[in-house]
């Protein structure tokens, strides 16, 4: 068998977002949310679009949104690029979430609470060695819970979860291995198809059952997301050659051509090529 990547957002959403999926969004979200306890119960796949109350204000689309048990609102983004802003994008969606429960003249006390679970295919925070992160409000130098726990973002970084098949013990390894490793998998682990949702979802993944144009749309997503990334390493790429550049060239009149080579990493022919044009430039 072949499964379609998980980590694309086309593929996200049929496997989470879609209405045969709802038995499989409340296994995923009590492994991520709740340690795998059965908190929630069930819940309402609702239209992943948050509509602007204000004219003029950013619309928004999500990768799943879902109404779960003690009405909570849980909003869901799978994201592999490391863009600029995402963050604050993060942030924004939770915000506009809560915000937009109320209608003109409702009463505040109707707002509940909103979940923005985040998961990466990158590293957010390199300073925490935590896979799942939460973060709510609280008081900056006291670290007190603010009155209400209305707003909380919870974040899974995929490169941070190293288990193998063979160390998978609870629901949560089981799930943050499906998303990483599932593209990457020809059978269904027996360990895994234990679990009726975790079975189900590599059912919804198998790519036999993809209809001509689904596929397309799926290879045109990863295709982008491949130049994409290309792109991004290209620019980082350029950048730390542009700071080695400018670096060398503040040496040229305190170090010998090898040694700069050997500091900055340029090799010997551009310094010195940097040198020729900076003696020429003094001329």
């Amino acid at each position: 068998m072949i499964f379609i990547n998980p980590k694309t957002d086309f593929a996200f959403k049929k496997i989470f977002g879609s209405e045969q999926s709802k038995d499989i969004l409340i296994s995923f979200l009590n492994a991520l949310l709740y340690e795998g306890r059965p908190i929630i119960e069930d819940l309402e796949i609702l239209n992943p679009y948050l509509a602007p109350r204000i004219r003029g204000i950013k619309d928004t689309y999500l990768d799943v949104k879902a109404s779960i048990t003690g009405n909570k609102t849980v909003i869901i983004e799978m994201q592999v690029l490391n863009v600029e802003g995402f963050e604050k994008r993060i942030l924004y969606n939770a915000a506009k979430a809560y915000s937009i429960q109320l209608d003109s003249g409702e009463d505040y006390t109707l707002l509940n609470p909103v979940i923005a679970l985040t998961i990466t295919d990158f590293e957010m925070f390199p300073n925490l060695d935590l896979v799942i992160s939460r973060f709510v409000l609280k008081e900056k130098d006291y670290l007190i819970d603010y009155l209400i726990y209305d707003i909380e973002l919870v974040f899974v970084e995929l490169p941070k979860f190293n288990k193998e098949l063979e160390d998978l013990e609870t629901l949560t390894d089981k799930w943050l291995y499906f998303i990483k490793s599932a593209r990457g998998l020809d059978a269904v682990p027996e360990t895994m198809g234990e679990i009726p949702e975790i079975r189900k979802a590599f059912e919804v993944a198998n790519q036999a059952n993809l209809t001509r144009e689904e596929l397309e749309d799926l290879e045109k997503r990863e295709i982008w997301i491949h130049d994409q990334r290309n792109a991004i390493k290209k620019a980082v790429n350029q950048a730390v050659k542009q700071d080695r550049v400018e670096i060398a060239k503040r040496l040229l009149d305190i170090l010998d051509e090898e040694m700069i080579s050997q500091t900055t990493g340029l090799s010997l022919e551009e310094v010195q090529r940097l040198k020729r044009d900076h003696s020429q430039g003094q001329e």
